[in-house]
């Protein structure tokens, strides 16, 4: 294991050690050893593990370095797997719910008897839980509404969970002897930000084989359907995975209508009836033929009605007069009439991304050190990288006060003279919004820095006037560049906050100030449906990680699909410019 799993396994002990009752200085231990190892480097634990020598860490006694070198050298923890079984799955599960943390799980365990999702919303339903101290009605009505949020989206997952989980799969049916053309289709390959199922279309003359491999894979739980040109299955992960086959003739139009969405499909058919064609899933057909099937028909047509060819969906749209139409566009929101007049944009592209900001480091709750991420920009190709660490008032995040922040702004500076790595990093801050719309560093402070990230991280049930003025009062401070996760949601967990958006926005092309599109696949915020107008505005984005540890700097590539989705080109995303491009506007930002 590498040192981030090794600190999460530590992270995990620790809690599971809390629902438990465990001792709080043997839970204070791991907790703190996990934070201990996020400071170390790879390669230093490495040496320490094969020289022996973890204890020689302040803060890492005896038990707790066997446990870090049998994880680094095996990967595996007998005592963690003990753990794991003695503490009930359902105690487990309830932590998934907002505004839950293991010690008032314990304490819902010890004076309710809950010990499980369904046993809790009984105790919130009856009033229990709002007669427990520490509680009451406040706590128990979050608690369900966290429940109820946790039902609602259970059905779907979060596009990059969606993705890994078909990855595999996708690459193993290219793979197999007989497959001409695969693709996956539906919301994951449009982009959406969650994803209910995965689809898969093959083109093959021999689906039997092909069949039988998708229903054999070691992540199947259940099958749950099987014919001979479609099969579907429960996957170990909750998402049910779909596939159907179809001959190489007939891919291009059963990709098109599996892709969706179902209002863009609606218009290209009547598109296609308005030209004298009827079009399905099974092909382009010309409409005025006796045997050709209605825009409504869901039959597949016999074998004497001929479409027109079409190898790829260039060849459809085309077909039809239209420009190709890029699947993340797809919703019925304008994109045929866009088609139609040449109007497309040139979308961003990952490659046209230079540099990333808004990250973090073990400075605050980051997992990694400011060496360490910037070696892994390096590596990703990126001229720059921005650390945007937690400010003061965010204490759950060990945000900096004003001295670490001047002692990292001058590690920062010395990394840059040393030039040890040829990516560029800028010193900022993911500065508070306080309640009241000041900012959490003065502007003396702030204008020490090469840029500023200022973000909602508390107050979230403010009324949405007061949401609105608060964030709009903290774009109209000097030397603030980025507002920061505009919404606060948690996709598939938490809501967003009330906020006037079309203010915000406003405001902040008034004031010169970029609005972030987060990357994080549980964030991906500005929402799309926003962009289209705010970019017409004048509106600039920069696409942000909010990189947390080294491999999620690559969560840029999941806003560069959003950003597709959103219409925006690489002249509306500030962090495709230069490093020279980038250091000017800053600089009259200052």
């Amino acid at each position: 294991m590498n040192k981030t799993e090794i600190a999460a396994v530590l992270t995990d002990i620790a809690t599971l050690l809390e629902l438990k009752g465990e001792n709080p200085f043997k839970i204070r231990a791991y907790q703190s050893g996990s934070r201990l190892l996020e400071g170390l480097g790879e390669d230093e634990i490495a040496q320490r593990v094969e020289a022996g020598t973890l204890e020689e860490v302040k803060g890492i006694g005896e038990a707790l370095a066997q446990k870090i070198s049998e994880l680094h050298r095996t990967g595996k923890l007998e005592f963690y797997e003990k753990l794991r079984a003695s503490v009930p799955a359902g105690l487990v599960e309830m932590l998934s719910i907002s505004g839950l943390g293991a010690k008032k799980v314990r304490a819902l365990q010890e004076k309710l008897g809950v010990d499980s999702v369904a046993s809790l919303r009984a105790a919130c339903e009856t009033g229990k839980v709002a007669a427990l101290d520490g509680f009451g009605e406040k706590s128990q009505e979050k608690i369900l509404s966290g429940i109820r949020n946790r039902e609602a989206y259970g059905k779907r997952h979060l596009w990059v969970e969606a993705q890994e989980a078909g990855a595999p799969i996708l690459e193993g049916l290219r793979r197999l002897p007989g497959v001409k053309q695969v693709e996956s289709c539906g919301s994951l390959r449009r982009r959406m930000e969650t994803v209910g199922d995965l689809d898969f279309l093959v083109a093959t003359t021999e689906p039997a084989p092909v069949v039988d491999w998708f229903v054999s894979q070691p992540h199947v739980k259940e099958v749950t359907a099987r014919g001979d040109l479609k099969a579907s299955v429960r996957l170990e992960s909750g998402l049910q995975a779909d596939l159907r086959l179809v001959p190489p003739e007939q891919f291009v139009f059963t990709l098109h209508h599996l892709t969706g969405s179902k209002d863009h499909n609606v218009q290209m058919r009547q598109r296609a009836l308005a030209r004298g064609f009827s079009m399905s899933e099974w092909g382009l057909f010309p409409a005025d033929k006796k045997h050709g099937p209605s825009a409504e028909a869901a039959k597949q047509p016999d074998a004497a009605q001929k479409s027109l060819p079409a190898k790829t969906e260039a060849d459809l749209f085309k077909a039809l007069g239209l420009a190709f139409i890029p699947p993340e566009l797809r919703e019925g929101l304008g994109e045929i009439e866009a088609a139609e007049k040449g109007e497309l944009p040139d979308l961003v592209t990952i490659e046209d991304i230079r540099g990333v900001f808004h990250n973090h480091t073990t400075a605050s709750d980051g997992h990694n050190t400011l060496e360490e991420m910037t070696a892994a920009a390096e590596a990703l190709g990126l001229d720059y990288l921005g650390i945007a660490d937690h400010s003061k008032s965010s204490f759950q995040a060990r945000g900096l006060d004003e001295g670490r922040l001047e002692t990292q702004i001058a590690a920062i500076a010395a990394l840059n003279a040393a030039k040890k790595f040829k990516t560029h990093v800028f010193s900022g801050t993911e500065c508070d919004i306080l309640p009241d719309g000041e900012l959490d560093f003065p502007e003396s402070v702030r204008a020490k820095l090469d840029y500023v990230v200022v973000s909602v991280h508390s107050a979230f049930r403010q009324e949405r006037e007061v949401m609105t003025k608060r964030i709009i009062r903290a774009i109209e401070q000097p030397h603030v560049t980025m507002l920061g996760h505009l919404t606060g949601r948690l996709l598939l967990q938490r809501e967003a906050y009330e906020v006037d958006a079309a203010k915000v926005i406003d405001a902040a092309v008034a004031n010169g100030v970029i609005i972030e599109l987060n990357a994080s696949p549980m964030r991906l915020d500005m929402d799309w449906r926003l962009w289209r107008k705010a970019a017409e505005k004048g509106l600039l984005t920069s696409i942000n990680p909010d990189a947390h540890r080294t491999a999620q700097l690559e969560y840029f590539r999941l806003g560069v699909g959003v950003a597709r989705k959103a219409w925006l080109t690489k002249e509306q995303v500030f962090n495709t410019r230069t490093l020279a491009g980038v250091k000017k506007w800053l600089a009259a930002r200052r």
